[in-house]
C-alpha cells in the first residue's frame, strides 16, 4: 500500500515533516520526502520583496513567531535577532506581531524599519500590506489581516512598490 502526505512547501521547515518522518522510521515505514517551494521565500517573492539585494542585505534570517501552544518561555534570542544585519522573515507571526515588534524595538531596531506581511501568499488571495515595525501592528488589525500570513521586516520590503508582480495582475 502507498499513503502520501500532502504538505505545501518544506515539510521540513516549521511543518512538522521532521517529527512526522521520525515516527515513519521508528515503525520501520519506507517513506520519500519530496520538498516544494518553501512559502519563506515564495510569499515575499509574490509580494514583490527579494529577500536580499545587492545593494541592500546579502543575508536573511528565518524565525517563527508562533513556538508552541503552551509554551512559556521562548527560545529565541530577540537580542541577537535584533542585532543581527540583513531581513527578517517571521514565520506565523500574526498572533503574536504585538509582543514580536515590541520585542525587536526594546532590544534596538527602529520603529521606521521597513516591514510588509503578506497573508495567503502565492493564492488568488493573497493580501499584502506595508508599514513599519511601529506601524505595522495598528496596520494589521485595521486591514484584517489574519493566519496564514509571513511578515518580512528589512529594507527590502520598499522594493515592493517597484515589484509588486503578483497583485497587480487581473
Amino acid at each position: 500500500k502507498c499513503v502520501v502526505r500532502l504538505k505545501g512547501g518544506d515539510p521540513y521547515i516549521f511543518g512538522r515533516g521532521g517529527e512526522e518522518a521520525e515516527a515513519l522510521a521508528a515503525g520501520k515505514i519506507l517513506f520519500e520526502v519530496v520538498p516544494g517551494v518553501s512559502s519563506i521565500t515564495a510569499a515575499p517573492n509574490y509580494a514583490g520583496i527579494p529577500l536580499t539585494h545587492r545593494d541592500l542585505t546579502s543575508n536573511f534570517t528565518v524565525f517563527t513567531g508562533h513556538e508552541g501552544d503552551g509554551k512559556e518561555d521562548s527560545a529565541l534570542d530577540f537580542d541577537q535577532i535584533a542585532r543581527i544585519s540583513g531581513t527578517k522573515v517571521i514565520m506565523m507571526g500574526v498572533t503574536h506581531l504585538p509582543e514580536l515588534t515590541q520585542a525587536l524595538q526594546a532590544r534596538g531596531m527602529s520603529r521606521e524599519t521597513p516591514v510588509a506581511i503578506v497573508q495567503w501568499g502565492t493564492l488568488g488571495r493573497q493580501k499584502s500590506i506595508v508599514g513599519t515595525l511601529g506601524t505595522i501592528e495598528k496596520l494589521a488589525a485595521h486591514e484584517h489581516i489574519t493566519p496564514p500570513a509571513l511578515t518580512v521586516i528589512g529594507e527590502v520590503v520598499k522594493l515592493r512598490k517597484k515589484l509588486n508582480w503578483f497583485e497587480q495582475r487581473p
